[in-house]
Parts: C-alpha cells; structure tokens; sequence
C-alpha cells in the first residue's frame, strides 16, 4: 500500500517537482509580540525538511499556521499552486495535512482500533478498520495489534499509534514533532526507515528535532528561525551539529567543561530495597529498587517513558511515601515516610518532568510559583508564614535572568511562557537554591540547544562543587554527554549503575528493553533447578 504518493501530479494541481505547501510572508502578532515576522518556508513533494530554531523562534506558531490551529495575521498559504485558508485542523487533514505532536492524544482505557477511528472522520466499521491498521502498519514497518489497550503499550508503540493514524489519512504533508523523544535508539532507526520511503513514495515530511544528529542524518532541507524570523536554509546534511546550533542561536554553543572526573564523596541519596505498588491502573510498580548517588557525581537513570520513572520520582521526593523509612535516605537520614517539604529541608530539590500542573501552575505569576518550592527552604521567600512578595519576585528576576527565561512582562504567568522558556525556569527555580541533593527529570525537554548546554553545565557544577545530582532522562546524547555512571529503568526494576563509559547506546537499548529484568529471571530460575 503507498501513502501519500503523487506520481506527476498530487491530486491538488501541484506537478511533480514544484511546491506541495508554501507559506509565504506569514505574520503572526500576539499583542506586542511578533511570533512569526515575515516568514517563508517551500516544502517539495519527497523532502524531509527540517524545521529549526531556539525556544520560543517561533517554530510551533508557524506549524500551528500550516494546520489550521491557528490563524496567520498576515500572508499566504498556498497548496500546490492555489492560495488557501486552513480554517482549522480538521480542514488541514482534508486537504492532506496531517501531524504527529510531542504529546500524544490517546485514550488509555480504549483499543488501538478505538483510538484510531476517533481522528477518522466517519469510520464506523472497526473490524475492516483493524484490518487496515494491520496491513499499513506492517507495510510500513510499524507493528500494531489493533486490539491492543493502548494503557498496555510501550510509548514505541504509541508513537507508532499516531504515526499510522496519519498514515491513514493518506498525507501529502507530515508534520512530526520532537518524534524521537521518547524512542530507544531502535525504534528511532525504525522511524527513520519509515520516513525515508514515504518520502520515496512523494510524501513531504516536515520535522521538528532539537537533535541535530539525527536532523543531518535524516533531513534533505533546512529552515531555521530565530526570534521569530527566517535567519538561514540550509542543507543539514552539508552542516555540522555547531554549525546548525550557531545558526539557531547567533552564536557558538559553549563546550561542556566537565573538570577532571568525579571526585565523589560519601552517599548523599540511597535508595535500598525501594519497592511501591501503583494505585493507578494504568501506573507501574516499583520493584526492589537500589541506588546509591553520592556528593561529586552525576548519576542518570535512562529508559522508555512508561517503564516507572514518574513512579520513582514520586518515591524519592516524598510525594508518595513508602513504608519503610529506610527505603530512601537523605545524606544518611532515613526518609522514606516524610513529605516534600520536610524533604526538600534536608537540603534536597526536585525538578519534576511535567512542567505545567507538575512543576507550575499555569495561572499563577512566576513569583508565585517559585514560593510553591522555596516557601520551606529557610530563604526570605517566607516570612512567618507569610510570602514575602518583594523577596520572591527579586529571586524570581535573577532565575529568569542567569536562565535566560524569555518573557514579555516583569513577572508574567506561566501559561504566558513557552514550554522551552518555562522549563528553563523551573530548573532555574531548583538549582539556584544550590542543593545538596538534586533530582532532575527531564532536565532539557524541549529545550534548545544553547539553554540545553547551559542547563547541562549548571548540572555538573553542582556536582563537581559536591551535589550529589540523580537525572531521569530519556535523551542518551545528554546522559552520555554528562554522566558518571548510568542505570537503566524497565518495567518498574533498575539495572546496577554502570560507569558511563561501559555502556553503547546499542547496550542501553537493549537495557531498555528489558535485558536485566530477563537476565535476573534466569538467575533466579538456575537457582531454584
């Protein structure tokens, strides 16, 4: 079956070789605030075309543009050769646009069938609907079992989800968003793989990546914006990681210093024997979990998203508590029954990965929402128990400015920032307290490159400086980039903490898939035979 193929022409008058989508001049004013400034971008049938720039360059404006999320304040669209209005989603995906977003939109207590047929405009038989999912999914190398409970997949096998859900819609334009974020090493080649014939097929795939590996390895084109405006296309293949990274930001990202190695001190964070049932049905177990994270280094913890991190995060830092006190330790005190903020006055912060409703509350000024996590830590935020304004907002002013938080007012809501600005804030809000211990999930989630490296760097600071920092990432360029050891999660149990530089990503990948849990199992049955 061939999705999206045009032959010498696309169904929509564009002839083979000329432009399937342009977007020309395309202005877009929130109030004062230019998001888009004069922007062009050509898209040909059969290119995977690269989308780049730095939080807040107004990438996502522009592709919220192309997909009828939003509408443009001045310029054209134009589809093949005819201009249009794409008056909202539903009209992009007539014309034969369709997107798959960082987040997903399933529904975890339905089938794969069930969620597939809710984007497809009136299915209603969902047994030959199966059959089709089968037949694409396998054609493009993308396996799904359509009766599969969505809760009961990995996140591989989400995103496959919404990429046949796509493929469905036979597009003459894919948009992809951030898409090997949560993908091992394996899956991501598999995704590749699938690009590359739907380009051969005459599908013209725009990708958005802040990895800039993968975006020369895979992409034809490049169109790069900064501060709103069109600053260079190039061809990504012909560039470097630096160089594409210059052209985003105006200037060369700083090398990581990482100093000599770690020079680690005694365990500041130890987890032993941490074991926690889930009281969510779609949740995952904790399951005998040992760590031991001591003053000088950095310690991640890689995996699939699913396989039981949000759970440990939640058991290190006392939003849920376990049992046994002794199952987590803080700088040798046992823990394990206390709060958050009788944690985080053992000197310990937490930086959680969902940054809104998690980390933030969308509706409150940032000085608010720094006082939720500084209010207990014995700094001036908090006066007698009343918030001292002044003092937050000043603490506040210096995050934003050392983290370089982009915002259009003195002390704006969260909801005003962009995600990648917001998550520089919340790490901000954490690390300028300079805790002894540090827990980080997700550290640079949509973050570009030039706040990445700074975040990157700030984390080894502290830990050369005698932190002791836990990451949870799901980014193996960053866990290599600076970690000491490296432990592996899977289907909520922890690999032993291997040296950084023991592990491939090959080896990783297969740790991720669940190699130690297997290998365990074989101990345990060798001893019992």
């Amino acid at each position: 079956m061939s999705v999206g193929a045009m032959g010498s022409d696309n169904g929509n008058g564009a002839a083979a070789g000329a432009y399937i989508l342009e977007a020309r001049n395309i202005v877009k004013l929130f109030g004062d605030l230019r998001a888009n400034d004069d922007i062009d971008l050509s898209l040909k049938p059969g290119e995977i075309h690269a989308l780049l720039g730095e939080n807040g360059a107004g990438k996502s404006t522009l592709v919220k543009i192309i997909y009828g999320a939003l509408q443009p304040t001045s310029g054209t669209l134009f589809w093949g050769a005819a201009p249009v209005t794409i008056s909202n989603p539903a009209a992009a995906r007539e014309l034969g646009i369709g997107m798959v977003f960082q987040h997903f939109s399933l529904f975890d207590a339905l089938t794969v069938t069930q969620n597939i047929a809710l984007a497809l405009k009136g299915e209603r038989d969902l047994k030959a609907l199966a059959g089709r999912i089968e037949t694409v999914s396998a054609d493009y190398g993308l396996p799904l079992r359509p009766g599969a409970l969505v809760a009961d997949l990995s996140v591989g096998e989400r995103q496959r989800i919404e990429v046949v859900r796509c493929l469905l819609q036979e597009p003459r334009l894919l948009i992809l968003d951030e898409p090997t974020a949560v993908l091992t090493p394996q899956e991501a080649d598999q995704l590749f793989v699938t690009l590359e014939r739907l380009a051969g097929e005459g599908c013209a795939v725009l990708y958005i990546s802040h990895r800039l590996e993968e975006v020369k390895r895979l992409c034809h084109d490049a169109t790069i914006l900064r501060l709103g405006r069109l600053v260079a296309r190039v061809d990504p293949q012909q560039e470097s990681a630096a160089s594409l990274a210059r052209h985003m930001i105006g200037t060369d990202v700083a090398a990581l210093q990482s100093g000599s190695g770690a020079a680690t001190g005694a365990p500041l964070l130890e987890l032993a024997g941490l074991s926690m049932p889930t009281d969510d049905p779609f949740g995952v177990a904790l399951k005998s979990i040992d760590l031991a994270v001591r003053s000088g280094e950095i310690v991640a913890i890689a995996g699939v998203a699913g396989n039981g991190q949000s759970e440990l995060f939640d058991a290190i830092s006392g939003e849920r508590t376990s049992k046994s006190a002794d199952a987590v330790k803080l700088a040798g005190a046992p823990c394990g029954r206390e709060t958050i903020t009788q944690r985080r006055r053992r000197d310990a912060a937490f930086v959680p990965e969902e940054r809104v409703g998690h980390a933030a509350i969308a509706d409150l000024p940032l000085s608010e929402n720094l006082v939720l996590t500084h209010h207990a830590v014995g700094n001036d935020v908090v006066r007698h128990g009343l918030i001292n304004r002044g003092a937050a907002k000043d603490v506040m002013a210096r995050v934003a400015e050392h983290y370089d938080v982009r915002k259009n007012l003195a002390d704006p809501e969260a909801s005003a920032l962009s995600g990648g600005n917001l998550q520089k804030f919340v790490v901000g809000r954490e690390m300028t307290r300079r805790p002894r211990i540090l827990v980080v999930h997700q550290p640079t989630w949509g973050v570009d490159a030039g706040a990445a490296a700074f975040i990157r760097q700030s984390l080894v600071d502290m830990a050369r400086s005698g932190s002791a920092v836990l990451m949870i990432s799901q980014d193996l360029d960053e866990i290599f980039e600076i970690a000491d050891r490296i432990a592996v999660i899977s289907r909520g149990e922890l690999s032993e903490a291997y040296p950084a530089g023991e592990l491939s990503p090959e080896r990783i990948g297969l740790l991720m898939a669940g190699t130690h849990e297997r290998a365990g199992r074989d101990v345990e049955h060798g001893a019992e035979a």
